[in-house]
């Protein structure tokens, strides 16, 4: 029997089996690319310098998006790496979140977030707990990563959601637009609307969302408070003018932030009943007296040995011991915030020593011409060179370069010159050289492949972080025994060349020994327990300033290091070399009394510690006719305190008011202004 088709009804079944395959086809290649909605890259900055990237990719899942996220920097030759994904409902309310890795080189994140109707299961590290949710929330955990905070944005213009906005794991954000800037991008300008975003780190961020809600540039600073820079790939010609708009937005926030805290702005006062510490080394006055008139000191000591100004206002220090206004000689002033902080901790003059240009620069200017509130700023400009380590965008790399670079910073009215780590031999020559002839001192770190002595040999006039000490002060082969903590034997030959030649040349040390401790004190010993201000926090800094320290197995060893850096420091005083109390951060504010605690555990009495940080910076500085000392002519710079620092160091702790130019804050109130506990 024949089989036989006839010709319409094979066309019919053609037809059938293409349109099955068609379908099968498309099916298996959904099945292979998961529908993308998004992807971007952004370019990562610290100080300017381009220093990684952030890719991420938007994804559908179901009924779901899928963010996922692959951030990354090096940090002057120390990755950070950090993942994060995030998973949302189409109108972006989260379902789960997880967040692995570095924020900093010293800080570590292990978190996850899942949501389960009404509450949310949150682990952090190994501790593990449940939430209820609050109406409206959102998932993310600090600056990074960028895409997040993109999320996070559009969730809030979805919703059309106003006021703070509850996260998790903890904390709020509150968001406020500032405005709609014009950026000059190649030959086109594009308009981006520039908010402050609050919550996500201490203090504040900016950040530019263009009119499809995707973010353009952020500016902060990481966790360890450098400055941040995140512009999405396209946009990074405007670095610069983002970072210009963001210190001006900061200084409109300083301005207003000063009116409300002080807004009689007087400057002339009478302080009675007063224990006056006044620096220079005379016993202390009791129940004296301070007039201050167009904020300078006038006269100090017996009510009845001076002459009472009429009508000038009379504050009642009611047995407080006065003391000078606090020196901070090794700042990093890197957001508005820490105007506030300082002054809080009693310090009226901090020294920064590497900062954005920019930046600085605003800070300074703003706080001087009284349109913001924070101590005075004494600027060290920073100098790099090319490396894998380098930090920064202001560079030295030739002579011409390093001559060039000097005179940009002592045009700009910098005060120093910071030296750091890349900087080759031959151009610290040509650096110090020229600062010397301009009249600047150079301070800063000793350049790899030099020791402290060929730093300064080279010129170098001060030494930051103490470090670079021991290669000095201890013979090339020396070797520790095991468990014993070395000290400098002043009597050998290393010692006895350097210790000379360091007074033969007046070198000047900021030791900074808190970052030794934070760097080296166990991480199994809650920071609190010997830095009471690391439980006065805000939310935004407490995990990664408590999350730091060394590991048990390397404990030991690191213990050994810090007592030899407290016995250098001990060795330095007793021979009379010059020391200046410095903090390079660490815990805001609290850590110039912790430095300066630990100096008393070196060997430096109570007043000899206060120094450190008054009148032996006011005279390094040459700035002593004006600050250091309670005497009239001077700066009216003071603090007032409860108990005698000259019995117990740590009474610097209990600081109540600060006297900054004739005008005085209560401290608590500072302290409050910026999210720290009093």
């Amino acid at each position: 029997m024949q089989f036989f088709i006839k010709p319409q009804y094979f066309r019919a079944l053609n037809y059938k089996i293409f349109l099955f395959l068609l379908i099968i086809f498309a099916v298996q290649t959904q099945a292979q690319t998961a529908p993308e909605v998004e992807s971007g890259k952004f370019r990562l900055h610290k100080f300017e310098q381009e220093i990684g990237e952030e890719t991420y990719s938007i994804t559908r899942e179901g009924d779901s998006l899928l963010v996922k996220s692959n951030f990354k920097f090096t940090d002057r030759g120390s990755p950070v790496p950090l993942t994060a994904t995030l998973k949302t409902k189409q109108n972006l309310t989260p379902e789960s979140f997880e967040i692995k890795g570095n924020t900093a080189r010293g800080s570590t994140i292990d978190t996850s977030i899942q949501i389960n109707g009404n509450s949310a299961s949150i682990r952090e590290g190994k501790e593990t707990r449940e939430a209820n949710l609050p109406a409206k929330f959102f998932t993310i955990a600090g600056y990074a990563p960028t895409v997040v905070q993109q999320m996070m944005m559009r969730y809030l213009a979805n919703n059309k959601l106003k006021g703070a906005l509850d996260t998790l794991p903890n904390g709020k954000v509150t968001v406020e637009k500032r405005g709609t800037d014009q950026i000059k991008i190649g030959d086109k300008t594009v308009a981006l609307d520039r908010y402050i975003v609050s919550g996500l780190i201490w203090g504040r961020e900016s950040i530019w969302l263009d009119k499809q809600n995707n973010l353009v540039a952020l500016v902060g600073v990481d966790a360890e408070f450098d400055h941040f820079e995140a512009i999405r790939d396209g946009y990074e010609s405007a670095l610069a003018t983002f970072v210009d708009k963001a210190a001006a937005d900061g200084m409109a926030s300083l301005a207003e932030l000063s009116k409300k805290l002080n807004p009689e702005q007087k400057n002339s006062m009478i302080i009675t009943n007063a224990n006056i510490i006044d620096g220079t080394g005379k016993e202390t006055i009791k129940n004296g007296s301070i007039v201050i008139e167009n904020g300078r000191i006038t006269a100090v000591g017996l009510p009845s040995n001076m002459k009472i100004p009429k009508g000038v206002k009379v504050f009642d220090a009611q047995g407080k011991y006065v003391v000078p206004g606090l020196f901070d000689m090794h700042a990093h002033f890197e957001q508005v915030e820490w105007g506030p902080v300082y002054l809080a901790a009693g310090v009226t003059t901090v020294r920064d020593v590497g900062n954005e240009f920019e930046f600085m620069t605003s800070v300074r200017d703003a706080i001087k011409e009284g349109r913001g509130l924070g101590p005075r700023i004494l600027l060290a400009g920073i100098i790099d060179g090319d490396g894998p380590q380098a930090l920064g965008v202001i560079r030295a790399n030739t002579p011409e370069q390093a001559r060039a670079v000097v005179n940009r910073y002592y045009n700009a009215g910098f005060n120093q010159i910071k030296i750091y780590s890349s900087v080759k031999p031959e151009i610290l020559k040509e650096i110090c050289a020229e600062a010397h002839r301009l009249g600047l001192t150079v301070t800063g770190h000793v350049p790899r492949g030099m020791n402290a002595i060929q730093a300064v040999e080279a010129g170098m006039d001060q030494i930051n972080h103490i470090q670079y000490l021991p290669a000095v002060l201890f013979a090339k082969d020396f070797k520790p025994a095991p468990g014993v903590s070395p000290t400098v034997d002043v009597n050998s030959p290393e010692a006895k060349y350097a210790l000379q030649f360091f007074k033969d040349h007046n070198t000047v040390f900021d030791p900074t020994l808190v970052v030794m401790e934070m760097f080296l004190h166990p991480a199994s010993t809650p920071f609190a327990s010997f830095e009471p201000g690391a439980a006065k926090l805000p939310q935004e800094l407490y995990a990664p300033i408590n999350n730091t320290g060394v590991s048990a197995e390397r404990a030991a060893q690191a213990a050994e290091n810090l007592k030899l850096f407290s016995n250098i420091v001990g060795v330095l005083h007793q021979q009379g070399l010059t020391i200046v109390a410095g903090t390079d951060q660490v815990v805001p504010g609290h850590s110039l009394r912790r430095e300066l605690e630990l100096y008393v555990k070196a060997g430096f009495t109570p007043l000899e510690a206060i120094q450190a940080a008054t009148i032996v910076p006011a005279r390094v500085m040459k700035m002593d006719k004006d600050l250091g000392t309670l005497e009239p002519g001077k700066i009216a710079d003071l603090i007032l305190v409860d108990g005698n620092p000259l019995e117990n160091i740590s009474n610097l702790r209990n600081t109540k008011y600060v006297v900054t130019g004739g005008r005085m804050f209560d401290c608590p109130e500072l302290w409050q202004s910026v999210g720290f506990k009093p």
